[in-house]
């Protein structure tokens, strides 16, 4: 295992190297084994370990890997992972997706997180997905290595089975916790890893080794595939940034619209959905009226259509029915996830005012910003005034996200501006600055919606 380790970090070293530590007989021979590569590779260790409140005797295996890991001298670090089970949701999946979501908010960029899975889970990786009827994506298991936030999630140990790892911990009498949860048979992987592999190692004493070899080839497979779909996905590109053309995809063979939804959705960030939910994306919502407003939801993802572009994005939140005042000197932090709202005089305005730099924010009324309020019209000068809908229209702000788009209103109740769309009411004057309204960090940036500035005069 040492020199397995050596020869990676010889090819490149990262910025920090974190290790992901359970406490466990795997992450601990890990963990041991690159700090004791640590001088020799120039590496900088952190340990991080995520503590999943599943069990009672969790708060002492938290005390046990900082112990380690200030015998060793390694950096550790310690978070909460926060579950909340629904009815007929996977604990495994869920306490997975709450650790890479903790992993990735820890990586700074360029840094590696190595974790200690070996060629047994890799197996049993490939068995879980062939009983789900996965596609050569999923049976390609685990890769070598993955994107994972800034930095790179790296498997290092996967050709080496789990014997091996466990020779390594009692040749360095190391100490580790076995998890009691890990002998629960109500676990797909547990059941697999002391019923069913055992069986097949007694007919196949090699059977480990062969089918991880199998996800191998199914990871070639489906590198060729994401190539192809690679190839297909500027042909297919939407209006908007990140979308696709509904008219375009149509035109493809189903197998390779299926492949470029699926390559899609995984660039921007989703788990692809079932066989069932495809065929209805390919069916029920390219074939829908261009004026419909078509979805379908699954795991964390809702598909979205607006006239001709497909968007993928995060479920929406629940509509904001509240009523915030502002006065313009401190940005505002809007509900629900949705951003800051912030007040600034334009710089273009300094030359025409004959200023040096640009002129203090001048005195605005207090102003409320408020969400989805019907009967609004935009008054802008020398243009006729638009009703709130049809300037949405122009636009091209889905119906569907403009609840969720703030709208600034004086105290009579007149629309001020529509937050990175439009300013409505009066222009300013030569001596009156024109203020920049600016809406940052909303979700839906990345689609090129919501220019967050925008300009209009006070009083």
């Amino acid at each position: 295992m040492i020199d397995r380790l050596r020869r990676l970090f010889a090819q490149s070293t990262p910025p920090r190297l974190w290790v992901a530590y359970s406490g466990g007989c795997d992450s601990h021979a890990l963990l041991h084994a690159c700090a004791q590569l640590r001088a020799e590779c120039g590496l900088t260790l952190s340990a991080i370990h995520i503590d999943h409140g599943l069990h009672p005797d969790s708060g002492s295996w938290a005390r046990h890997c900082r112990a380690v890991c200030h015998a060793l001298g390694v950096d550790y670090h310690e978070h909460q992972a926060q579950i909340e089970r629904g009815p007929g949701e996977s604990l495994e999946a869920l306490a997975r997706s709450a650790r890479q979501r903790i992993f990735a908010n820890c990586l700074g960029p360029g840094d590696w997180l190595v974790t200690a899975q070996h060629r047994d889970d890799q197996a049993e990786t490939l068995l879980l997905a062939l009983l789900r009827g996965s596609g050569v994506h999923g049976l390609a298991a685990m890769p070598a290595q993955s994107a994972l936030g800034p930095g790179t999630l790296v498997r290092p140990l996967l050709d080496l089975a789990q014997a091996e790892l466990r020779a390594y911990a009692e040749q360095h009498r190391l100490r580790w916790i076995d998890d009691p949860s890990n002998q629960d048979l109500s676990f797909d992987r547990n059941l697999l890893r002391h019923q069913v592999m055992p069986l097949l190692r007694q007919r196949w004493p090699s059977a480990a080794t062969t089918i991880a070899r199998s996800a191998a080839h199914c990871a070639e497979a489906a590198a060729l595939i994401d190539a192809l779909a690679d190839e297909q996905l500027p042909r297919v590109a939407g209006l908007r940034p990140g979308t696709l053309s509904v008219a375009r995809l149509s035109t493809l063979a189903p197998e390779r619209a299926r492949a470029v939804l699926r390559r899609w959705l995984a660039q921007q960030g989703f788990q692809a959905p079932n066989r069932l939910r495809l065929e209805t994306i390919l069916g029920e919502v390219l074939r829908a009226r261009a004026d419909a407003q078509p979805m379908v939801a699954w795991d964390s993802c809702e598909l979205r259509r607006y006239r001709d572009d497909l968007f993928a994005l995060a479920p929406l939140p629940p509509r904001p029915a509240t009523e915030l005042s502002w006065d313009g000197r401190q940005p505002l932090q809007l509900p629900m996830g949705l951003g800051m709202l912030s007040l600034e005089v334009d710089d273009s305005a300094r030359p025409a005012m004959g200023l040096a730099s640009p002129p203090a924010l001048p005195d605005v009324p207090s102003m409320r910003v408020r969400f989805a309020v019907s009967g609004l019209c935009c008054r802008q000068p020398n243009r006729p005034s638009r009703r709130l809908k049809i300037l949405f229209q122009h636009n091209g702000i889905p119906a569907w996200l403009r609840p969720y788009v703030p709208l600034l209103l004086d105290l009579e109740g007149d629309l001020l501006a529509v937050a990175g769309v439009a300013a409505c009411g009066s222009s300013s004057t030569p001596s009156q600055p024109t203020l920049r309204l600016r809406w940052i960090g909303h979700p839906w940036v990345r689609f090129g919606w919501f220019d967050p500035v925008l300009g209009f005069g006070p009083e």
